[in-house]
């Protein structure tokens, strides 16, 4: 079928990104397009030949009928009128070459007809096995499950056949429920603080979302940069970290546990709900779908879209600050973990930018060249980017599967992971969709196409761990880590919530303990899990008068630690919008 009305179709469950990368490495079938096509039927493509019965009739117009017939009335006249085998097999050649002349383009068109149904009932059958497969996976895990029931939605908790306890997530309860996106979400990110949360997605908006004790202190902020000039904003620009921090936003909470700040106009919450049920901010100026999100650590947003820009926004502020233009898509960015002056972009392209965001433009730039050993086209691709070793090394990941790593000071090439299983049907690289270094450790956390989780170590490039269960064959799905960096969460396209350790018990006994598929899951979600994340402070997400005394306790972006070590809070996003948010009684 053409490549336009594929698009149309296959767009409604799948990423558009991932659209874009099929169409430019020709793993999208194109029968039909503009493009000269081989005429071979289609049982030469290994497409079985369709009979009468299962093709579309096609009406002839009246002109056609007519020639058609009167060629046979001229046949036939010929036929009498001359004997012999040689010329009785002329007369059926001649025939048969007149005939396919008249049909032309009717036949095909019954031909593409006919491809076009098989290649529904193909997609039938595939969809069926892979509901199959993901029905027959949830019932092996049956053995370990728990639920959990809300007034308007159920949560259900399960765990693989091999996870025999004790079970961390079995009291997770979903608090609240935000349906604002239009169309899927394709990026969530907390800021460093961990009061506000932005979203994006397909309908070109960035949302950004407050706890509901910090309404108040937000929009003060806000309303003290209407108050002034336009420019105001830049009094603070992105900084330098190693520069004295920004004031972070004061512990709001009393002795008594009430709030020191009164907001100007109360909502109708939920009582349970951690974040207002209307979005504090929105900022609006991309026109294609907005695939990555990053914070400062003074509350300056970095978006980057399929519109081939990366923009630049402040929380005082809806109006875009700065454009940064590029040649194709951006998929990926990555503020400096030290300067955040700087900031990291990949694009489709092939090339990898550090801009300065105070001179407004690139500071240092390298391409990624395709793997010599892969024959994969479109390798050198980038799908994803991220900072490790608190900013040593620029990380960028590909779609054949490569982690390439560049010393950021000159961003230059130093050295790369194939991220690939040695044996099996995983030996060739697949598509790498998040990197997330591990705080602290000289390690980083890997998310393909594959449907696997990699830790590497990254003082010998040694495998860690891998975690398997989920299911991410063609979606821009990431994990990452938990607020103490014990577990590790991400989406999946059976439409649930993976979980699990990062480091595998002492106490169970197995084979190898470079593997992990002892997982719990939450299937909340009616569509694709895009997005799954930890909150950093999950104290923060609690109710004012459930904290202890310790929460309220002012806590700095650079601190990792929770008084309550064991509650935790999972936010969730699906294709078709919906966000979940989950928290552990």
């Amino acid at each position: 079928m053409p490549l336009s009305v594929a698009a149309e179709q296959v767009s409604q469950c799948l990423n558009p990104l991932a659209l874009q990368i099929m169409s430019r490495t020709k793993e999208f079938a194109c029968a039909g397009s503009d493009d000269p096509q081989p005429t071979a039927p289609p049982s030469s493509r290994g497409i079985p030949t369709p009979t009468p019965a299962d093709v579309t009739p096609i009406n002839l117009s009246e002109d056609d009928n007519t020639s058609i017939a009167s060629d046979d009335i001229t046949i036939g006249a010929e036929a009498s009128s001359k004997k012999g085998y040689n010329d009785s097999g002329r007369k059926i050649r001649t025939k048969s070459k007149r005939f396919k002349r008249m049909l032309g383009k009717s036949a095909r068109r019954v031909k593409e007809v006919a491809e076009t149904q098989v290649e529904r009932a193909v997609h039938k059958v595939k969809h069926g096995k892979h509901e199959t497969t993901n029905s027959e996976s949830l019932n092996v895990s049956s053995d370990e499950e728990v639920s959990d029931s809300l007034a308007n939605s159920s949560v259900k908790i399960k765990a693989s056949s091999t996870n025999k306890g004790p079970f961390q997530f079995h009291g997770l309860k979903q608090v609240q429920d935000i349906a604002v996106h239009v169309g899927a979400v394709w990026s969530m990110k907390f800021s460093h603080c961990g009061r506000l949360l932005a979203t994006a997605g397909q309908n070109n908006v960035i949302w950004v979302w407050v706890l509901k004790d910090y309404y108040a202190y937000f929009n003060e902020m806000r309303s003290k940069y209407i108050s002034k000039e336009r420019g105001a904003v830049f009094a603070t620009p992105p900084r330098n970290t190693m520069e004295p921090p920004t004031r972070d936003p004061p512990n709001i909470a009393s002795e008594d546990g009430s709030s020191r700040y009164e907001s100007s106009d109360q909502l109708d919450e939920e009582e349970e709900a951690p974040f207002r049920s209307l979005p504090f901010s929105s900022y609006v100026g991309h026109s294609a779908d907005v695939l990555d999100l990053a914070w400062s650590k003074n509350y300056f947003t970095l978006s980057s879209s399929m519109d081939k820009t990366v923009r630049l926004w402040h929380v005082s502020q809806k109006e875009c600050l700065c454009c940064f233009q590029h040649i194709d898509f951006v998929t990926a960015i990555s503020f400096h973990p030290r300067d955040d002056r700087y900031f990291l972009s990949g694009s489709l392209d092939s090339k990898l930018r550090l801009w300065n965001i105070p001179e407004k433009k690139v500071a240092l730039w390298n391409e990624v060249s395709p793997d010599s050993s892969s024959n994969s086209s479109g390798g050198a691709l980038i799908t994803t980017v991220n900072f490790c070793e608190n900013g040593k090394f620029a990380v960028c990941g590909t779609y054949d599967g490569r982690c390439l790593f560049y010393d950021t000071e000159h961003l230059k090439y130093h050295t790369q992971i194939h991220v690939r299983s040695s044996r099996g049907r995983n030996t060739k690289g697949h598509k790498i969709t998040g990197i997330e270094p591990l705080p602290a450790e000289h390690k980083i956390l890997v998310t393909s196409n594959d449907s696997r989780v990699r830790l590497y170590d990254l003082r010998d490039l040694s495998l860690t761990c891998k975690y398997k269960g989920l299911t991410n064959m063609s979606s821009q799905i990431k994990a990452s880590f938990s607020h103490d960096c014990k577990y590790i969460v991400c989406g999946s396209e059976d439409k649930s919530v993976y979980i699990w350790k990062t480091n595998v018990p002492q106490d169970v006994t197995k084979f190898r303990r470079d593997r992990n598929d002892c997982w719990e899951s939450i299937r909340a979600h009616d569509a694709v899990v895009t997005c799954a994340i930890f909150a950093p402070y999950p104290h923060l997400m609690a109710r004012s008068d459930d904290r202890t005394e310790g929460s309220r306790l002012s806590f700095s972006s650079k601190s990792r630690s929770s008084p309550n070590t064991d509650s935790c809070c999972i936010i969730s996003a699906d294709f078709k919008g919906v966000i979940k948010i989950f928290m552990n009684s």
